[in-house]
């Protein structure tokens, strides 16, 4: 199986340092593991798009796209759950 390419959009880094530091371990390891499966168990897709789907870190969340023809996955948020999906 091939493996995806992960991008970090420049708001979702910025996030992702906002969070407490025993987070940023656990969530950045989450997203690593999805270059190998983009859709592990717990994966849920949102509603309204087509190719945006999250998974769950505890009370984290972390929002992405994946496209499948160039094999890249996008964070593109990554928050409390509380407030992640308010746009």
């Amino acid at each position: 199986m091939d493996t995806y390419r992960i991008e970090w959009k420049r708001s979702a880094t910025k996030e992702l340092r906002s969070l407490p530091t025993h987070m940023v371990q656990r969530i950045v390891e989450a997203v690593t593991q999805l270059s190998a499966d983009p859709f592990p168990p717990g994966v849920r897709k949102l509603s309204g798009s087509q190719h945006t789907y999250r998974i769950r870190e505890g009370d984290y969340r972390v929002v992405y796209t994946v496209t499948a023809s160039t094999l890249i996955i996008e964070v593109i948020r990554v928050g409390h759950r509380k407030e992640v999906y308010d746009p």
